[in-house]
This record gives C-alpha cells, sequence and structure tokens, in this order.
C-alpha cells in the first residue's frame, strides 16, 4: 500500500529548535547579568542542555508532571533552591526571549505545500499540546496538521511503539500506510521503524556522509528529498540518495 500520511516531529525537524534555545538563552542570560556566572553563552547553553536531559528524562519514566521538569531544570540550571513559583517565573521570562527567535526550517514551507494534495499531515511530540499547539499557531503551520498528539498527554513517548501508533489510530490508518518524519535517529527513526511505519530521519547536520541504516529506515538531508521519498506525484525535490 501506498504512503498517504506523513506525521511530523515538531522540533528541530519543522522549528528550529536548537537555534531558537541558543540565541534565546544567550538573549535572556544578558537581560538578567547572568551571562559571566557562565563565562560563556556556550557554556551556559550546555548546561541549560543537561538540565533539559536530565529532567526530561524523570518526566518521561512518569517521576515528574510536565511542569514540574520545567521547574526542576530551572533549579538544576541555577544550582539553587526555588519555590515553584520563583522556579516557574524565571522559566516565563526566558520564554519571552526563546519565542523571539521561533523561525521554521526554510525547507518546510515548500514541502507542505508539495505535499498538500498528496498526503494528510498530523504532528507527533514528546512535548506537551499546549506548547506544541501554541508554537505551531505561532508559526502559522497550526491548520496543516489534522491531529497534534505530545507524550504529556498521551501518558507514552517517542521511542514506545504506543506513541506512534497512536498517531496513527489519530488518522485512520495502518502503520504501513504512514511516514514519520523526525530529527533523533533512534527515538525517531528506530522507534517508528519499529512501530511498523515508515521511518524518515532528517539529518540536518550529516553533509554528504553516508550512514548504514537497518531495513526499514532512511536518512534524508533536506526535506527536499522527502516528496520522491514518497513516491509523490510532484516535480518538487529529489530521490534521495541514502536509501
Amino acid at each position: 500500500m501506498p504512503i498517504t500520511a506523513v506525521v511530523w516531529d515538531v522540533d528541530d525537524t519543522l522549528f528550529d529548535y536548537t537555534t531558537a534555545d541558543r540565541e534565546g538563552m544567550r538573549s535572556y542570560l544578558l537581560a538578567e547579568g547572568l551571562l559571566d556566572r557562565f563565562g560563556t553563552a556556550e557554556r551556559a547553553l550546555e548546561r541549560w542542555r543537561e538540565a533539559t536531559e536530565q529532567q526530561w528524562a524523570r518526566f518521561s519514566a512518569g517521576g515528574l508532571t510536565f511542569e514540574e521538569q520545567r521547574r526542576d531544570r530551572v533549579r538544576a540550571f541555577l544550582e539553587r533552591e526555588m519555590t515553584d513559583a520563583e522556579a516557574e517565573s524565571w522559566f516565563q521570562r526566558y520564554l519571552v526571549h526563546y519565542e523571539t527567535a521561533w523561525a521554521l526550517f526554510p525547507d518546510v514551507l515548500p514541502v507542505l505545500d508539495a505535499l498538500a494534495a498528496s498526503h494528510r499531515h498530523s504532528v507527533l511530540s514528546n512535548s506537551s499540546i499546549h506548547v506544541q499547539d501554541h508554537k505551531l499557531r505561532v508559526l502559522g503551520v497550526h491548520d496543516r496538521f489534522e491531529s497534534i498528539l505530545c507524550a504529556a498527554e498521551l501518558g507514552v513517548s517517542k521511542p514506545e511503539a504506543g506513541a506512534f501508533l497512536a498517531a496513527c489510530e489519530a488518522l485512520g490508518l495502518p502503520p504501513h500506510e504512514v511516514a514519520y518524519v523526525g530529527d533523533h535517529p533512534e527515538i525517531d527513526g528506530r522507534g517508528a521503524a519499529d512501530a511498523g511505519l515508515l521511518s524518515v530521519w532528517i539529518d540536518r547536520h550529516g553533509g554528504t556522509a553516508t550512514v548504514d541504516l537497518p531495513s526499514g529506515r532512511h536518512r534524508i538531508v533536506t526535506l527536499a528529498e522527502l516528496p520522491a521519498l514518497l513516491g509523490a506525484d510532484t516535480r518538487f525535490g529529489a530521490q534521495s540518495t541514502f536509501g
């Protein structure tokens, strides 16, 4: 059966999260007078990302709510005790700077336009619907997707098969008719393949290097390659060379 729908990851797939996170944190630390504490913006961002990964792992394991992991990220980053209200206030001030830097990758709108008539579209994210619904509205693409599913509400996160199968169920389609596009080779790539979807890893930093992937998994370095990989009847893009 042909692929009739595409389910998308959001952060670092559609949305340039890495750049927004870096520029938002740099701007915020300057505004708060905290940059000197960390030496450089790069060191501060590395620490922020470590705190994010640690607290997200606790959230994914069911040890924290989505809101708790955000507050604990702040406490871990600053290495000090804070009330919930203090940590939440700090995070909300950071969000102002972070959202100012939000942007889609340049290849996103062209590929969504190219596939609009041939494929249905949905979102599956390891975040919360509150965050991603708002983000997609601000970025102007919310109406492109039939459904938006997020781990915080689903109670299961990628790479667990249940997350991908929930996205297929929301579309009313079997997994073999659905492609999943994400930026992480394991969380997105392996998870989607193991759940029976066509797995497409968007490796935005891979250059021209070749990568051996297991059967059922594909790698592209730009979304311009996606229509040809899906067999879409469009002149947009070119056949992937990565298999």
